[in-house]
C-alpha cells in the first residue's frame, strides 16, 4: 500500500502593484482599494503532500490563504501521515471531525492537494477524474468593493464605466461588490446605473457581502435588483448570510434569485438552509467547503433538489470541478477592477492566470488538462518568500 510519507506547509509573501488598504489599515481581500504607485503586501500558503513511492501533489491557496487557515492545516497535517492517499473520502471524514469546533478553512487545501496527487500518480487531470466535459468556462467579472478614496471604483459612474469595459472585453457577466458603508440609496442607484450602462440583456449580479445593515435595507436594495432584472442577489445584510428565516422572507418579496451559503459551512447546514426555503442558488467553494470532495457533495445536493450551484472565487481546483458540474453558470474571476489586478500569488510556472489576460475573446477561460490540477507551481519562489515553514514526516 502506498502511504503518505511527508507533508510540507509553507506560508509566503508577495507584493501586488497598484493596490493598498484604506485608512483603517485592516487587511482582507474585501478591504483592498486602488492606490496609484502603491505596493500591497499579500500572503498565501501552500501544501505539498508526498508518498513513499516518490509521488507528490500540492496546492497553493487563493482566498483562503490566511494565518488562521494555515494554523488549522498545521493542526490537520499529522493525521495524513501513514494514510493511503487514495482514501480521500475516509480522510475527508476524519479531518472534518477533527476541526468540528472551528470553521474548517484549513481542510479544503489539503483535500485539493490529495486530488492533485491522485491525478499526478495516474497521469490524469482532476477534471477528467471528476468526469469533466467542459474545456472552457464562461467567466464573469467580479469587482473589488467600492472605495471612498479617489481611484478604482469610487463612484456609481466608475462602476458603470467599468461594467461597459468588461462587457466590451468579452466577459459573460458582471458582478458588483458595493461599498462597505451600507448606504442603501447609493447601492440601489449603483444597481440601476450599471444596468442602464450595459443594456437590458447583459447578466448582472450584486453581492453586498453582508454589508447592508438590516433586513429592511436588504429588501430596499433587492427591489432595485428586481427593477433592473439582475441574475442573482447575494448575501445582502449583516446576518452574515446565516439567517434562514430572514432570507426566506426576502424570497417571498423579491423576484431576483437569492444566492446564499457562502458563509454557511458544511453539507448538512447548506441542505437545511435550502430545504427551509432560505435561497434559490447555493454557493460552494473547494477552498472554503472542505476541498473538492466537499464542494462536489454540495453540487450533488443541489442537483438532488433540482437547484443550481455557483462556485465561489477562482483557481485551478474551481475550474476542474466546474468542468464536471452541469447545474452551474459562470466562473468567477475575483476580484478585479479598473487598473486593479486580482491578488493571485505569482507561483504559476506554466502561464496559468486568473487575471483579465486569461480571458479569451469568447468570454471563457480554459480548464487545465495536464496531470492533477494541470498547473506547475514555482516551489522555488515559495521557498524564497517563506514566512513560516513546517515539514511533517513518518
Amino acid at each position: 500500500m502506498t502511504r503518505i510519507a511527508r507533508v510540507e506547509l509553507s506560508q509566503f509573501t508577495f507584493e501586488v502593484e497598484g493596490l493598498g488598504l484604506p485608512a483603517h489599515g485592516a487587511a482582507g481581500v474585501g478591504n483592498v482599494i486602488a492606490v496609484r504607485g502603491s505596493r500591497l503586501a499579500a500572503q498565501r500558503w501552500a501544501v505539498r503532500i508526498e508518498t513513499d513511492d516518490g509521488a507528490a501533489g500540492g496546492y497553493v491557496t487563493h482566498w483562503v490563504g490566511t494565518p488562521s487557515s494555515y494554523a488549522q492545516a498545521l493542526m490537520l497535517a499529522p493525521h495524513l501521515l501513514g494514510r493511503d492517499p487514495d482514501h480521500r473520502e475516509a480522510i475527508w471524514q476524519d479531518l472534518r471531525r477533527e476541526v468540528r469546533a472551528y470553521d474548517h478553512m484549513g481542510h479544503g487545501p489539503i483535500d485539493i492537494a490529495l486530488w492533485d496527487l491522485a491525478g499526478r500518480r495516474r497521469g490524469m487531470s482532476v477534471a477528467a477524474m471528476l468526469g469533466g466535459w467542459r474545456e472552457r468556462l464562461p467567466t464573469y467579472a467580479s469587482t473589488y468593493h467600492g472605495q471612498d478614496a479617489p481611484g478604482g471604483l469610487d463612484s456609481p459612474q466608475a462602476f458603470a464605466e467599468y461594467a461597459q469595459a468588461c462587457k466590451a472585453r468579452g466577459f459573460a457577466a458582471f458582478k458588483i461588490h458595493g461599498w462597505h458603508a451600507g448606504d442603501v440609496r447609493r447601492e440601489a442607484a449603483n444597481v440601476l446605473g450599471v444596468r442602464a450602462a450595459v443594456g437590458a440583456d447583459y447578466p448582472l449580479m450584486l453581492d453586498p457581502a453582508s454589508q447592508l445593515r438590516t433586513w429592511m435595507d436588504a429588501l430596499y436594495v433587492g427591489r432595485a435588483c428586481d427593477e433592473a432584472g439582475y441574475f442573482w442577489y447575494e448575501d445582502p445584510y449583516r446576518d452574515t448570510g446565516g439567517a434562514v428565516e430572514g432570507h426566506k422572507r426576502l424570497r417571498e418579496r423579491l423576484r431576483t434569485p437569492l444566492l446564499v451559503c457562502e458563509h454557511v459551512r458544511g453539507l448538512e447546514a447548506k441542505a437545511a438552509f435550502l430545504i427551509a426555503g432560505g435561497g434559490d442558488i447555493v454557493h460552494a467553494d473547494p477552498e472554503y467547503d472542505m476541498g473538492i470532495t466537499g464542494a462536489l457533495k454540495i453540487a450533488h445536493l443541489c442537483q438532488s433538489l433540482g437547484l443550481d450551484v455557483q462556485y465561489h472565487a477562482c483557481g485551478p481546483a474551481h475550474r476542474a470541478i466546474m468542468a464536471a458540474t452541469p447545474n452551474t453558470h459562470f466562473y468567477e474571476m475575483a476580484l478585479i477592477g479598473p487598473d486593479m489586478r486580482n491578488i493571485v500569488p505569482p507561483v504559476y510556472a506554466c502561464g496559468y492566470s486568473d487575471n483579465v489576460d486569461a480571458l479569451a475573446a469568447d468570454g471563457t477561460v480554459a480548464v487545465p488538462d495536464g496531470p492533477g490540477l494541470g498547473v506547475t507551481y514555482d516551489w522555488d519562489f515559495i521557498a524564497a518568500h517563506r514566512t513560516q515553514h513546517h515539514v511533517l514526516t513518518l
